[in-house]
């Protein structure tokens, strides 16, 4: 058995019973073999007590497998020389973050980092220019956090790192902190805001079946809340609800047959909903808003890639069914959102998609004006619109690139000017950071395959650098981005090359290359990265003797089919949340994932299947790991709900058995992926020395 180290002296401090053997020899003049009967029996009695509560404490996983101190010291210790950037330099917090504006424009909102990493949110009113503190950051961390109103806010956490999130709100000076779904082991989210009822808002929570969520309309301020719609059919669950700006639900996608959707719908009004489109998973059907400048309620903008390959913004009529008109595609990557005004009749401001960098398509006269000035000031940069007032007279804007981290402005609509408000980290000199270079390559069967490279300035010099690959998550409904990236520049910092590959099934380049990566997890997704390692060689930026691999759940699994498929190629790796087995990994979903088990098995494979379990258990490492040369570093999150511990477990006593010395990293509050200042720190600490060490 193995509890938290201390607990156990803890249990003792606290211990009811304390005490108890002294006071019962000094009440009672016993004989002494009553009295050794007694205290045995006591004893007995303090120390079952106690494993009962020490069990209540007992981490995931095996503990035994993970490293020690020492162990990860020495690779901490490995990242010597004298560099211009420390670890924390790109890890830690930023000291001011996360800036929102309040409804009115007469608070400002951000979190700000104290001196042990917490970072707290705080409240400026602008008019004064007091500060004061509205949440503390205590054990958990803030996942999230916006305005309801300019009284109240709203925040959401889970408990470390096990994704399930609970929604706080909480009033503007600190007071009033309450959690609107106080429900053991649900998840919660925003569903909807209320432009007419501030005081509501409409969440989604799996309250009384955790396979599946149910909307709520729920008072911010009391709690109250009001169930809207029951998912009485199991055998159809309810996958997404549209709700429009008066709370009424007009429509639903319901999973048919496992595979299928179906979307319902129902006029304003009416009653009962009738079905409107049927489509395969993969296919996008998805409202985006009600158009509520038109006198016609059943208007709505749409993104859908039903009868082309890449998704567009459409108008269309949800009672006749029929489209409207286009409003937005694209040749080559998938239109992905709208953005309307709710000061100016609904219309058009906006509309973006991601290509090789983030576009802006200004629509409106007045997004236009604001466009062109930002356009004006920060030529080169990209910037996005975080914020704005109801009365639209301020923006908050992010400005930031492949070099710069990110600043956050002020913008004021009626003088065109910007103010900045903060450099969220001024450490890192923006001539000093690498760029990130867009990339393109053809796969060895032929498709056109995107990607970046960063590289550091030895390379730019023309040597020959040692380069990381660093597979994206997912693999479905995730890609890599041109942006400021801290793990590239860290890398880049050291003298190491990161590849980036946005291989086939990554998310925004259509359907058709979406659909070429179903099933192809540990094959033809691995013959990609391959492929763009060649190109990355071919071009005389990477060492071919010097090549890396780390990547993160998905990227953790195809770090080691690399380790394993390519032993040659790859010199070190880095799994972290990885899956080593895609037995074990479906075994484990959480019970809101069963729905989309069908789903899954055309992504990754069908283990009913007797043809596709064969291939599955071809391309799980924990079969393999006799394949393995290069030195593997292995990190996981204890609460992970989506790759369990047990799959770093499993992977790293497979690689003892035989020898293999693996570091294992292991954080107990840390769930997919590690949020807390102090252990992403640890981490990249330790992977940058364990680089260091083996390339």
């Amino acid at each position: 058995m193995f509890i938290f180290i201390g607990v156990g002296d803890e249990i003792l401090n606290r211990n009811p019973f304390k005490g108890i053997l002294i006071s019962t020899y000094k009440a009672y003049n016993m004989k002494p073999k009553i009295e050794i009967a007694l205290l045995l029996a006591l004893w007995m009695f303090i120390t079952m007590t106690l494993t009962a509560r020490a069990q209540s404490y007992k981490l995931p996983g095996n503990p035994a497998l993970v490293s020690g101190t020492k162990e990860l010291q020495k690779l901490i210790d490995a990242d010597g020389g004298d560099h211009k950037y420390q670890v924390e330099d790109y890890f830690s917090r930023p000291k001011l973050s996360e800036f929102d504006l309040s409804p009115s424009g007469r608070y400002l909102s951000f979190k700000e980092r104290d001196n042990q990493g917490r970072s707290h949110v705080m409240i400026k009113e602008m008019a004064t220019g007091k500060i004061t503190r509205a949440i503390e950051e205590k054990q958990e961390v803030i996942f999230g956090y916006g305005w309801a109103t300019d009284d109240r806010l709203l925040y959401l956490m889970d408990r470390s790192g096990n994704e399930n999130y609970h929604l706080y709100a909480i009033n503007r000076d600190g007071t009033n902190d309450r959690d609107l779904t106080p429900y053991e082991g649900i998840k919660a989210s925003i569903l909807k805001r209320l432009p007419e009822q501030k005081e509501s808002l409409i969440i989604s929570m799996n309250k009384d079946n955790k396979k599946y969520f149910e909307p709520y309309k729920i008072d911010i301020n009391s709690g109250e809340m009001l169930k809207l719609y029951e998912v009485g059919d199991h055998e159809d669950p309810i996958d997404k609800y549209d709700f429009d700006n008066d709370g009424d639900l007009r429509g639903f996608t319901k999973i048919h047959n496992d595979k299928e959707m179906q979307y319902y719908y129902r006029s304003k009004g009416s009653t009962g909903y009738r079905m409107v489109h049927t489509m395969n998973w993969y296919e996008k059907f998805t409202i985006l808003s009600f158009n509520y400048a038109s006198k016609n309620p059943d208007d709505a903008y749409i993104l859908t890639n039903i009868g082309s390959d890449k998704a567009s913004i459409v108008l269309y009529d949800l009672r006749r069914k029929k489209i409207l008109k286009k409003v937005f595609s694209d040749r080559d990557y998938d239109a992905s959102q709208i953005s309307l005004s709710t000061k100016r009749n609904w219309e058009i401001d906006y509309l973006a998609y991601n290509g090789e960098k983030r576009i802006i398509k200004p629509v409106s006269r007045f997004l236009k004006t604001i466009y062109k000035n930002l356009q004006a000031q920060f030529n080169g940069y990209q910037f996005e619109f975080t914020s704005c007032t109801d009365d639209e007279k301020q923006y908050l804007v992010k400005v930031s690139s492949d070099r710069q981290y990110g600043r956050f402005y002020r913008y004021d609509t009626g003088t065109g000017k910007t103010t900045l408000i903060s450099d969220l980290m001024p450490q890192l000199k923006e001539q000093d950071m690498a760029v990130m270079q867009p990339i393109t390559f053809t796969s060895r069967d032929g498709l056109k395959l995107h990607g970046y490279i960063t590289l550091p300035k030895e390379a730019i010099n023309g040597a020959k650098v040692p380069m990381i690959v660093n597979p994206h998550g997912g693999p479905q409904g995730a890609r890599d981005l041109w942006d400021f990236n801290k793990e590239a520049q860290l890398f880049a910092s050291r003298g190491y090359a990161t590849l980036q590959i946005n291989f086939r099934i990554s998310d925004g380049y259509g359907v058709e290359f979406y659909r070429a990566g179903f099933k192809q997890t540990g094959r033809k997704i691995m013959d990609d990265l391959e492929d763009g390692i060649r190109y990355a060689i071919s071009k005389g930026w990477a060492d071919p003797q010097r090549i890396g691999i780390y990547g993160g759940s998905h990227g953790g699994y195809a770090t080691l089919m690399g380790l394993i498929k390519t032993p040659d190629l790859y010199k070190v790796g880095v799994d972290y949340v990885g899956i080593s087995s895609i037995y074990t990994f479906f075994d484990a979903f959480p019970e809101y994932w069963k729905p989309l088990i069908a789903m899954l098995k055309d992504v990754w494979y069908d283990l009913d299947d007797l043809k596709e379990a064969k291939i599955a258990k071809d391309v799980s490492p924990i079969f393999h790991v006799d394949k393995i040369k290069a030195p593997l570093f292995v990190v996981q999150g204890g609460n992970d709900p989506r790759v369990n511990i047990l799959e770093s477990d499993q992977l790293v006593e497979a690689l003892r058995k035989k020898g293999v010395d693996v570091p294992y990293m292991v954080k107990y509050d840390e769930g997919h992926g590690f949020l807390r200042e102090e252990n992403q720190i640890m981490f990249y600490k330790a992977m940058i020395g364990f680089f260091k060490q083996h390339l």
